[in-house]
């Protein structure tokens, strides 16, 4: 009976480890689904995935949504409540190869030539803000590569 629970543990233990991808070595964890390494309880993630895009006087490159003037990308200066500055602005028009505003602020834009966004505006003031997402490196080059939307 001990025989038949231990092995029955032990196929629990192997199946638990299948399913979730995971290797467990001297307390270290990679979990390749979501690309990050736990190294004695610290939590360690791809740099180019995941790293914030930092590099205009500190300020935060972000996606942003609002409740009615649609979505936007741009340095976040300020923020109050559901206000906020944004400089270096570019309203997100239509895009095409990114299926959410996340997947644009982690990821980029695959298609884009299919993209419609206008020129960016050197400051904008945001009222109704409802989703700040900050962008890694990849994805604001992405952004900023598509070229000026003119109908």
């Amino acid at each position: 009976m001990v025989m038949v629970m231990v092995m029955v543990m032990v196929q629990v233990l192997v199946l638990v480890i299948v399913i979730n991808k995971l290797i467990i070595n001297n307390k270290l964890i990679i979990n390749n689904m979501n690309n990050e390494i736990k190294l004695n309880g610290i939590e360690y993630v791809k740099k180019d995935e995941f790293t914030p895009s930092t590099n205009k006087d500190g300020l935060e490159y972000c996606v942003i949504r609002t409740y009615s003037a649609g979505c936007f990308a741009g340095y976040v200066k300020e923020r109050n409540g559901k206000e906020g500055i944004i400089l270096e602005a570019r309203r997100l028009w239509y895009w095409s190869g990114a299926f959410t505003l996340s997947t644009i602020a982690v990821d980029g834009l695959e298609n884009p030539d299919e993209c419609k966004f206008p020129c960016e505006v050197s400051r904008l003031e945001l009222t109704e803000i409802i989703e700040v997402i900050p962008t890694t490196d990849k994805a604001k080059k992405s952004i900023k590569n598509v070229k000026i939307w003119k109908e």
